[in-house]
């Protein structure tokens, strides 16, 4: 048993590890896109279905 929960812990040495990137580089448009803008439009988004949603349960009343 406990060989086989040592071979399904083990990193696999080819593979990207989230460890390796480092830090992020903004000057890369995908690291921009997804760690920037997305989170923003998001943000944006919630912001805008929280302000409808309130604004029907007013008329609903």
């Amino acid at each position: 048993m406990l060989n086989i929960l040592s071979i399904l812990l083990q990193i696999p040495t080819h593979a990207p590890n989230p460890g390796d990137r480092g830090t992020i580089d903004l000057s890369e448009p995908f690291d921009l896109i997804v760690f920037v803008i997305l989170p923003i439009v998001f943000i944006v988004l919630y912001m805008v279905w929280r302000r409808t949603k309130k604004r029907d349960n007013n008329e609903q009343s």
